[in-house]
């Protein structure tokens, strides 16, 4: 939970900062003018908000480890990082994204052996 007023305000914010985070990052090592340019972009959305910048870091971190996407959200994180996300945040987002990564990777579910009644 954010101890700030506005959580869906919070959510929004971090759902352009995810999007622009990633729309900047390159499967290869970025140019400075890139990392430039995604660091501009992301300030100008966070503002202040270095514990927002955390959050999309971790998840980023978190979420694709050990997958293909893995290298893109890494250069995602460091612009964040680069903006100013709070490096004391950074872990607990990590562990965030990482369970966030096991519900989401997990097998859908393939049925049930129980018969199902009708109301």
């Amino acid at each position: 939970m954010r101890a700030h007023a506005e959580p869906e305000a919070d959510e929004l914010t971090v759902a352009r900062l995810t999007g622009a985070a990633g729309r900047h990052a390159p499967l290869r090592e970025p140019t400075v003018a890139e990392t430039a340019t995604a660091v501009e972009e992301l300030r100008e959305i966070a503002g202040d908000r270095g514990d927002l910048l955390a959050e999309v870091a971790g998840l980023l971190i978190g979420f694709y480890r050990e997958t293909k996407q893995e290298r893109k959200a890494q250069a995602a994180a460091r612009y964040c990082i680069a903006a100013g996300a709070d490096p004391n945040l950074i872990p607990r987002w990590i562990e965030e994204g990482q369970s966030r990564a096991a519900v989401a990777w997990r097998p859908a579910y393939a049925g049930s052996d129980r018969s199902v009644e009708s109301a």
